[in-house]
């Protein structure tokens, strides 16, 4: 992944978004990574897959609480409870 320095950055604005679209590009700040310029594509293929990851998680846990007979009226009861 390319590197380059904030104050480079700044001056070369157009041609950073331009080489992101081929390939995200790291800022960096007294020799400290700051940010990451990427393309829309790549944002949203990586939030996607986030989302992705999250609902396979959470069906995977449903799939698990109902195999061990949890239950809605369970679940209810075990959210109002006043021992909770």
């Amino acid at each position: 992944m390319k590197s380059v320095a904030a104050t480079d950055a700044k001056n070369r604005l157009g041609a950073i978004l331009d080489e992101a679209q081929r390939e995200p590009i790291v800022i960096r700040r007294q020799d400290r990574e700051i940010a990451v310029v990427l393309s829309i594509a790549d944002y949203e293929r990586l939030r996607s897959g986030n989302i992705q990851a999250f609902l396979d998680l959470r069906k995977q846990v449903a799939a698990e609480a109902a195999a061990n007979g949890l239950s809605d009226e369970r679940l209810s009861e075990l959210l109002t409870s006043d021992d909770a």
